[in-house]
């Protein structure tokens, strides 16, 4: 088996957050110096200038990124003329976050019901949501929380201009869906 092929694919699956030494040598099941033996491999290969993305080292993970070189092609897909308008699921994701933070992406897909990962990324590179830290969950996940830019582009002083939430709305769970809300009239029609 291609064990440099399989590396590259943890790093895609664990995405943002990236894969330490000692889970590759774990996934991989071979010790430190083969681990670091592929990472260099693969790190050769990215570095070539016809691949788009690279192999970073940040903190004590190890994740793939896009090349700074190309930012300039990066940043057009996210100035785009529909890039200044949030659409509803993204406003949805935000506020969650807001009135929430800091909130994992677990937990906001959870309130939404629907995954939110790509969401969240481009909150992120709008500079509306940015990480603050990870959550002592399992699995330590990516806390997040709003920025200074989310207060300007909402033109709010802070949090507390947030409209409140009405905490005592009932909600209604044992509704019968058959039942009808009309009446039939028994008069006769002459």
């Amino acid at each position: 088996m291609n064990l440099k092929g399989v590396l590259e694919g943890i790093l895609f699956v664990v995405g943002d957050d990236g894969a330490t030494l000692k889970e590759l040598m774990d996934i991989l099941e071979i010790d430190k110096e083969s681990v670091e033996n592929l990472i260099l491999e693969l790190k050769k290969d990215y570095e070539k200038e016809d691949r788009g993305i690279r192999l970073s080292i940040l903190g004590d993970s190890f994740k793939l990124t896009t090349k700074k070189e190309h930012k300039d092609y990066y940043s057009k897909l996210l100035v785009s003329d529909d890039a200044n308008t949030l659409s509803q699921p993204a406003l949805e994701t935000l506020a969650i976050i807001a009135y929430n933070e800091p909130i994992t992406r677990v937990e906001v897909d959870e309130i939404r019901g629907v995954g939110t990962a790509p969401l969240i990324r481009k909150l992120v590179a709008k500079g509306l949501i940015k990480e603050v830290g990870k959550s002592d969950l399992p699995g330590r996940p990516i806390l997040y929380k709003t920025t200074s830019e989310f207060l300007d582009y909402f033109n709010m002083e802070s949090l507390s201009d947030l409209p409140k939430i009405d905490s005592n709305v009932e909600v209604v769970s044992d509704v019968d869906l058959y039942e009808s809300k009309y009446i039939e009239d028994d008069t006769e029609v002459i």
